[in-house]
């Protein structure tokens, strides 16, 4: 019996049904639960969007209310976790911290062995708003500072930015990160995304599912372009160059440009249209806009010359960093929207499960081939 050859990557195979996203790349369209990215980044809140990627349905006031007190009350983090986190090396990474912090929740989650649907809803609830609180207090304790608790009179965006940096964010701030969020929270079967479906489809258990899932992100072919984005802005602010020189002067090294470019899209990644305006207002607002202007003549000549488009990453860099983030926190807050995505699926695929179990097309020794004596072997 023969099997369908895949595209290198899995690329182009349908390796599940689902209701939750949906891409045209061709169109540049990425809709949640059909609602258009676009319509839900100008009017919407990263809780109510969670809502809808979990429930499949936007919530009424009343189930918003409710969401959102639910969020809000699972802003409690183990003191043994916090722990956890001050006996890291100084070296680790905040995506190898959120990684093993995410493992070891399991252990203080009253619901662990639960794989019911409405336990996954539940730890849910604690996973999104864990995540959130282990990547600002680890960013703290790395600095020695003092840990600050959570404030559940706050949005998810906004308590983040105040766990993180112990004053009150500004409404910009906070609208800005919320849009960021909403942007990054699910687009479709994504490695990370992929890997976490796959840990769930074996009965695993959501928490190794959103470690899994983590795990994928840090590759920097998934969640780490951002990061290669604005160390690129900053070597270039360094050498006091010229933008498109420099990037002439690497591409002429073969060496890659991050943040151009996508599997899936053939035009511009939708999401990149509201990181641009979001880099250029925020950067005007707090008197910086250096960041955005050397990334949009970037963006003019990589498009001009190479015909690519500027993707979710490559404005996301120059946002974070007008907000004043470290660079080595993007990512993590990449994973801190994506939750929601990935929460989603884990919990659609235990629905329906189905093991996961793809062939691959064998190009070893022709069959069959045969065990020789050592003493015979070449």
């Amino acid at each position: 019996m023969s099997t369908a050859v895949a595209g290198k990557g899995l690329e182009g195979i349908v390796a599940a049904n689902s209701g939750i996203c949906w891409i045209d790349g061709d169109a540049g369209v990425l809709a949640y639960r059909g609602i258009d990215i676009h319509e839900l980044a100008d009017n919407s809140t990263f809780e109510e969007t969670t809502y809808l990627l979990w429930n499949g349905r936007l919530p009424n006031q009343f189930a918003l209310r409710e969401f959102q007190a639910q969020l809000a009350l699972a802003r409690s983090v183990d003191q043994h976790i916090i722990d956890l986190l001050r006996g890291f090396p100084v070296t680790a990474t905040p995506m190898e911290v959120l990684r093993t912090a995410v493992s070891a929740l399991s252990f203080y989650d009253a619901d662990e062995k639960d794989n019911s649907h409405d336990a996954n809803v539940r730890k849910s609830y604690n996973l999104t708003a864990q995540l959130a609180m282990i990547v600002a207090i680890y960013d703290r304790l790395r600095k020695g500072k003092e840990i600050v608790p959570p404030d559940r009179s706050l949005s998810h965006a906004a308590n983040f930015l105040w766990m993180l940096n112990g004053v009150k964010p500004s409404e910009t701030a906070v609208h800005t990160l919320d849009i960021a969020l909403i942007l990054h929270a699910d687009h479709e079967l994504n490695a990370s995304t992929f890997a976490a479906r796959v840990i769930a489809a074996t009965l695993s258990d959501i928490h190794s599912a959103i470690t899994g899932a983590i795990g994928a992100l840090k590759g920097p072919l998934h969640g780490g372009a951002n990061e290669g984005v604005m160390r690129l802005l900053y070597a270039i602010d360094k050498a006091g160059a010229d933008p498109v020189e420099y990037v002439k002067n690497m591409l002429a090294a073969k060496q890659k440009i991050s943040g151009f470019g996508h599997r899936v899209y053939k035009t511009e990644d939708p999401r990149a249209t509201h990181l641009r305006r979001m880099s250029e207002q925020l950067g005007k607002d707090a008197g910086q806009s250096k960041w955005f202007e050397m990334s949009r003549a970037i963006e003019l000549y990589i498009n001009a010359d190479k015909k690519l488009n500027a993707n979710v990453d490559f404005y996301s860099a120059s946002t974070y960093a007008t907000l004043g983030i470290d660079i080595d926190l993007y990512t993590p807050i990449f994973a801190i929207s994506r939750i929601a995505g990935w929460a989603a699926h884990i919990i659609e695929q235990l629905d329906d499960n189905r093991l996961i179990r793809p062939r691959a097309e064998y190009i070893g020794p022709v069959y069959p081939a045969h065990w020789v004596p050592i003493e015979d072997r070449v």
